[in-house]
């Protein structure tokens, strides 16, 4: 039990390292999510800063993931916790401390997180995502498509069954923090890569 909360309270915390705000901080002197969209991720920041502030941020949230998943598999050989880290940081970055609870989506840290544990499942999902982006230009769109792909292709591909009951938490959470655009997507609104509308 130690362990485990142990496991999940330092995954939260790297998650919650926000390094959307940091840059935007360091570049621009203001909050990321005063501007855009509001959010603090890599799309508002490609937005909002520019493509190579974007770039870096983008990889970091990665590597939160993975930093998060590689301690975890340092503490403890079980896949439910190793697992459970991932999902902890994705919280972070979504929900983090540090900023008031008001975070990214999640894709980048997600992405980070199951190319560590799952890379099949997550380049899979992965090709589908990028096929959309290109094809439609909704980032949003990629990102939904890549989250609900991911525990079926982790099922599929039989990896551990606690991976793939955990993914469908990752999934749930996506989609959470991607109703607006949702919405919006129904509704034709939603804005395209490239544009300066909010996302």
């Amino acid at each position: 039990m130690g362990v485990t909360v142990l496991i999940a309270l330092i995954s939260y915390l790297i998650g919650s390292v926000s390094f959307s705000y940091g840059i935007a901080r360091l570049l621009k002197g203001y909050d990321i999510r005063m501007h855009g969209s509001g959010n603090a991720g890599a799309t508002n920041m490609l937005r909002v800063v520019g493509k190579g502030p974007a770039a870096a941020v983008f990889l970091l949230d990665m590597l939160k993931g993975m930093v998060a998943v590689g301690l975890a598999a340092w503490f403890t050989n079980s896949p439910f916790l190793v697992m459970l880290a991932g999902i902890m940081a994705i919280i972070g970055h979504n929900w983090p401390i540090f900023l008031r609870f008001r975070g990214g989506k999640g894709i980048a840290t997600t992405i980070g997180v199951t190319a560590t544990l799952t890379f099949l499942a997550a380049l899979i999902a992965g090709i589908f995502a990028i096929l959309a982006i290109v094809i439609t230009r909704y980032v949003s769109l990629g990102s939904l498509i890549f989250a609900a792909g991911l525990p079926l292709m982790i099922f599929l591909l039989d990896y551990p069954t606690s991976y793939g009951y955990l993914s469908l938490a990752i999934t749930v959470m996506a989609f959470v923090r991607h109703a607006t655009n949702i919405k919006r997507l129904l509704q034709g609104k939603e804005s395209k890569l490239g544009s300066n509308q909010r996302t």
